[in-house]
């Protein structure tokens, strides 16, 4: 199980570059907001319910046994805030995100800033925009006009990708799919996973002409609605590199290839989330797909780079709220009980 054909120290030197770009960004749009969707729908709390009749042989990680994890899930924009104190508009299409943060998590984790945490990340298509981390830097050429007309042209499957996720019309995040898009670890296998809706709902001619109606139709259906969300979360099996590559994530795991497997239920209860205190733990939670069991670790070039580029953005992030709020310790959430 190969994680990337860069070599350590391009990796490294590609990583850094990519950090440091990023901080930038934050510096002048939001020191004290995410660089990695900041814009958030909705942060609520939930169950992640393991299955009682997974195969003996996905029984791993959190897996292993069957309980039930308390969880806080944030659905997301992926568009970064356009300026100071102003995020991006829901009309304007782009991806959107799913981070899962399971509580009571026992074991050591690949991380120590989080003790009893795993996290699982997710994106509203199939497959990754990028090949590698070197992807951000060549995306960064092109998009600039600084990139000669080869890698114009080599980008090109990048942009297609990063258009079709653009094309979609989304009436709720709640009513969609999330899929993992890179690979990850079940014990000795690779993996890919998917969180889909049981709840359904056709998708829409138009969308609500306001800047955030998807915060708002997640109000209405998990508050004034008084309904309850539920999710199955399903896993795709490693076949071969051919059908199911590790080192390409924008390559799609098709279903016929490796089919799903289901192994939890998310549910959401109806709840109210949309208040200030609310706003602000979800401000200070930090999700990274590097908080994890070594049994669930994340696999390949772009989750290699995401391992310092998350940790260093979020203590950065931290650092200015707490500055910001002159308190030691800005915020904390209950690892027990998230409610």
């Amino acid at each position: 199980m190969t994680i990337s054909k860069l070599s350590a120290s391009e990796q490294e030197t590609i990583t850094d570059a990519v950090l440091a770009a990023n901080l930038k960004s934050q510096q002048e749009k939001g020191p004290d907001l995410r660089q990695v969707h900041p814009k958030s729908h909705a942060l609520v709390w939930g169950e992640f319910i393991v299955e009682n009749d997974i195969p003996a042989a996905l029984k791993v990680g959190v897996f292993a046994t069957v309980q039930t994890y308390p969880i806080w899930v944030r659905f997301s924009n992926a568009a970064q805030a356009e300026k100071r104190g102003k995020f991006a508009s829901d009309k304007k299409p782009n991806a959107h995100g799913l981070a899962i943060k399971l509580m009571s998590v026992e074991g050591e984790k690949v991380l120590d800033d989080e003790d009893k945490t795993q996290d699982f990340i997710l994106l509203n298509h199939p497959v990754f925009f990028l090949r590698d981390v070197k992807g951000y830097v060549d995306l960064a050429k092109v998009a600039s006009g600084q990139a000669d007309p080869e890698l114009t042209q080599a980008m090109q499957p990048s942009f297609a990708i990063l258009q079709e996720i653009a094309s979609k019309k989304i009436s709720n995040p709640l009513f969609i799919q999330y899929w993992s898009t890179t690979p990850y670890k079940l014990g000795s296998q690779a993996i890919k996973f998917s969180v889909k809706p049981q709840q359904i709902e056709a998708v829409p001619d138009s969308i609500p002409d306001a800047d955030n109606y998807l915060r708002e139709a997640a109000v209405k259906y998990l508050d004034q609605e008084g309904q309850d969300a539920f999710f199955d979360f399903l896993i795709q099996l490693y076949v071969d590199e051919e059908k199911t590559s590790i080192e390409n994530p924008m390559q799609e795991w098709k279903e016929e290839d490796s089919p799903f497997i289901k192994v939890a239920t998310i549910k959401i209860p109806s709840q109210k989330f949309d208040f200030d205190e609310r706003k602000r733990l979800d401000e200070g939670l930090s999700f990274n797909p590097w908080h994890t069991l070594p049994e669930h670790e994340p696999i390949g070039s772009v989750n290699l780079a995401r391992k310092k580029i998350y940790q260093e953005l979020a203590k950065y992030r931290r650092e200015q709220i707490e500055m910001r709020l002159r308190e030691p310790q800005p915020f904390a959430f209950t690892e027990d009980d998230p409610r």
